[in-house]
């Protein structure tokens, strides 16, 4: 009987070691997650800045993309990426912005980091899926209701259009 209970024991207590895991491995995708974004909003004051020099009428559009640099919501930052994109499409309309090394550099700058950024998501999700599997699978669910896990929200775009990496042609 003895032998039983501990053998119970040990098995809940493997379960609760295995949702822990999961949990931290969700938690340290988002770590690499948050540090892509950080990446692109340190990278948009400096494209804002080197368009604004070329582009002063399209202060409306310089304003947005500056005032939800500060945000990390997910929609927002789809908003961003628009935002982002419909900043180098300004960028189409100026030859002397297009021909500046520093524009050029920064631009290459935002595409690999949005690239990172797509594999940072990538790997939050499947950490997610990972766990929230873990959280819905018997007798793994058991254990988790009792230990209050939650289910982790995926890192979704609004529109599936928002995942592709800015692209602009000179």
């Amino acid at each position: 009987m003895w032998a039983l209970v501990g053998l119970v024991a040990l098995a809940l207590l493997a379960i609760y070691n295995r949702l822990v895991a999961a949990r931290n491995a969700v938690r340290e995708a988002w770590a690499g997650v948050e540090v892509q974004l950080k990446r692109r909003h340190d990278l948009v004051p400096m494209l804002v800045d080197s368009v604004g020099a070329y582009a002063r009428h399209e202060r409306t559009l310089l304003e947005r993309v500056a005032r939800l640099r500060t945000r990390v919501d997910p929609e927002e930052e789809a908003e961003l990426s628009r935002e982002l994109r419909g900043l180098l499409a300004v960028a189409e309309n100026y030859p002397a912005l297009r021909a500046s090394a520093n524009f050029l550099k920064l631009q290459q700058r935002l595409v690999e980091v949005e690239e990172a950024l797509q594999l940072a998501r990538r790997y939050y999700n499947g950490a997610v899926r990972v766990y929230n599997t873990l959280l819905e699978s018997f007798p793994t669910l058991l254990v988790a209701r009792r230990f209050g896990f939650t289910p982790a929200r995926y890192f979704e775009l609004p529109l599936a259009t928002e995942a592709r990496v800015p692209e602009v042609k000179w």
